[in-house]
């Protein structure tokens, strides 16, 4: 679970101001994190059905906004997979 001092931190790196959590660029970086959480679960706990299950459905989510941020703002989306090492 993504502590909330690391989900402020996100946040306040990646949201368009001080107190978004809204934007598309914020809830990337968040799920992002919480991926990278479960899937170093996962490699200890590889028969949890259920966090694969969940990790799946977050993955994609997280494609979904990706998705939307490209049709909406290409360059802030080229940056945001620049700055979060994500593949295209």
């Amino acid at each position: 679970m993504i502590s909330s001092s690391r989900k402020a931190t996100l946040l306040k790196q990646y949201g368009r101001s001080k107190t978004d959590v809204g934007s598309p660029e914020a809830q990337v970086a968040v799920l992002t994190e919480r991926i990278q959480e479960v899937n170093q679960h996962l490699k200890t706990a590889k028969k949890d059905k259920m966090a694969q299950r969940g990790l799946l459905q977050m993955v994609g989510k997280r494609r979904r906004l990706l998705a939307y941020l490209a049709r909406r703002d290409v360059a802030a989306y080229q940056d945001l997979i620049k700055k979060l090492k994500l593949r295209k």
